[in-house]
């Protein structure tokens, strides 16, 4: 019988992980640093030997009990170093771990030329992500031309008991900074910050509704991008089912953004006592869901995979990547190396564990509408330069990069009002522009140096309406074979319609000249003057 030596063994996951490889056939050492509750455990479940192990010792411990294989199931994996899966190498033992971590899932490649000489696989994050997430995203990739936007979110039941390495997991995250790629470049964003509302619906099946998700950082941020056509945008937000918690989280998110406090992990002792007073409320329904936007055959649609969980089988979740890859690597289906385990396994592979659960999944492909300035200009918009309609091609996620030039206020009482709605410092600046589409609707963020200010467009009838806080602009949006113009036509105050000769004077141009997007923008006050002036070009990202 192959000898397995399972860290973490008697832990939450790590005892689902056990009885899985138990009833592959597999001898299972359940190794923690107590010897009391992995005897415990075993003691429960009949089959298993028991065996005390810190982790400082695996060395010695690889050497008396010879497993072929180990499978690390402890964490929390954000406060780790690659220590084990190196003395692994060492022994000549294969490693696979269930890590979410995206620096130590990521960084498990630099062991990649250690272990292919020693001849044994190591692979990192056989969880929910990246091996299950991975799985989902390749199988919704096929046959799309190009990916332009990938997002996915879990949400936890609210009786699914979350252990202290998942606990110190989730609040060590809490208002810390990650890095995502969106709007075509690297960009920073928070822990636990962007709130959204989500919605998990399997075909035939009762839908999950109105849960609160929020950004997490996971390796899938990292390598997901490289490896689409298009380079997608990514994001990935979590959360547990009562909407209470995650807006706590998300509001002690700002104490950590801003210095107050350095990490809430050494609040995760009390996270439990906490968690259990509300356990009565909530459902046993999990949900995870895989967005992928981009192009097929020809074609704007958003594909989705959603899983959901019944029955508080949620917590399975992230245990059943092992079991499959173990088969894989003792059986020499994968090769020597060490890298993440993103690209091992695919839909397939996970069916019949869902099948003896109470988990339904579903697929689905939706059209997408016609960008927003073709659904607003009509069959004018394919008469645009190229350049033109490439940069109002928005789906989802999109971003150009260019140089512009600014022309400040033409007084000090313009000047106040420039800086209250946050337009740029007069000078030439380097300009990115990251767009943003959700519902027909986009979100244009400016960014002149560093500086930044936004705007929300949507269509009104035949107008493009674009709003900067409680100011809303409607404008026509005449165009020829060598650009548009955008002429306002009306203008409002939050839902209050405002006299025209009161509006902001601005005939916003683009065009194209040598194959780029260019753009002249005036923006002046009647009886005040000139607020800003700014023109430069762009190019696609």
């Amino acid at each position: 019988m192959t000898r397995l030596l399972l860290l973490g063994g008697y832990g939450g996951f790590g005892g689902r992980i056990a009885r899985r490889l138990a009833a592959a056939g597999y001898e299972v050492l359940v190794a923690g640093r107590s010897f009391d509750k992995a005897q415990a455990f075993c003691l429960e479940t009949p089959g298993f030997v028991p065996l005390a192990l810190d982790r400082s010792r695996i060395a010695e411990a690889l050497e008396q009990q010879l497993p072929a294989m180990v499978v690390d199931a402890s964490g929390p994996f954000q406060a780790m170093d690659h220590a084990i899966p190196k003395a692994c190498i060492a022994a000549g033992v294969h490693y696979l771990d269930i890590a979410d971590s995206r620096d130590f899932v990521c960084g498990i490649a630099a062991l990649d030329a250690a272990a292919k000489d020693a001849g044994v696989v190591v692979l990192s994050g056989a969880s929910s992500v990246p091996a299950l997430s991975g799985a989902a995203v390749r199988h919704l990739a096929k046959g799309m031309e190009r990916v332009r936007a990938v997002e996915m979110a879990i949400s936890a039941s609210n009786k699914a008991a979350a252990g202290p390495a998942v606990s110190a997991a989730i609040l060590g995250q809490v208002g810390q900074p990650l890095r995502l790629w969106r709007g075509r470049r690297w960009a920073q964003a928070f822990g636990w910050q962007e709130m959204r509302s989500a919605r998990f619906e399997c075909a035939g099946g009762e839908a999950i509704a109105r849960r609160s998700v929020a950004l997490v950082d996971v390796p899938d941020l990292a390598l997901l991008p490289d490896r689409l056509a298009g380079r997608p945008a990514v994001a990935f937000r979590a959360g547990t089912e009562l909407r209470f918690q995650n807006w706590a989280l998300c509001l002690a998110s700002w104490l950590v953004r801003t210095r107050m406090v350095a990490s809430l992990a050494p609040l995760a002792r009390i996270l439990n006592p906490l968690q259990a007073l509300t356990r009565s409320l909530g459902s046993d329904r999990s949900a995870m869901i895989v967005r992928l936007f981009g192009d097929a055959s020809g074609r704007r649609v958003e594909r989705r995979w959603t899983l959901i969980a019944e029955r508080g089988d949620g917590p399975e979740i992230p245990t059943l990547s092992v079991a499959p890859i173990v088969a894989r690597i003792l059986s020499g289906t994968e090769a020597a190396g060490a890298r993440d385990a993103g690209e091992v396994l695919t839909l397939d592979d996970y069916a019949d564990a869902f099948g003896k659960l109470a988990i339904n999944c579903s697929t689905q492909e939706l059209a997408a509408s016609p960008p927003l300035y073709a659904r607003v200009m009509g069959d004018r918009f394919a008469q645009l330069p190229p350049e033109l309609r490439a940069i109002h091609d928005v789906h989802r996620d999109g971003g150009a990069t260019g140089e512009a030039q600014v022309t400040g206020a033409a007084n000090p009482i313009a000047a106040f009002v420039a800086r209250i709605v946050g337009f740029p410092k007069p000078g030439h600046h380097r300009l990115h522009v990251h767009f943003r589409e959700s519902g027909g609707q986009e979100t244009w963020t400016r960014d002149f140096s560093g500086r930044r200010f936004h705007s929300h467009l949507s269509q009104r009838g035949p107008w493009l309406v674009e709003r900067f806080g409680l100011l809303r602009f409607a404008f026509d949006l005449p165009s020829d074979a060598q650009g548009l113009s955008m002429v306002m036509q009306r203008w409002w105050i939050g839902p209050l319609p405002l006299p025209k000769f009161l509006a902001p004077r601005s005939i916003a141009k683009e065009w194209t000249e040598n194959g780029r997007f260019h753009f002249d923008v005036p923006i002046a006050l009647p009886l005040i003057g000139r607020l800003i002036h700014y023109c430069g070009w762009l190019e696609k990202a």
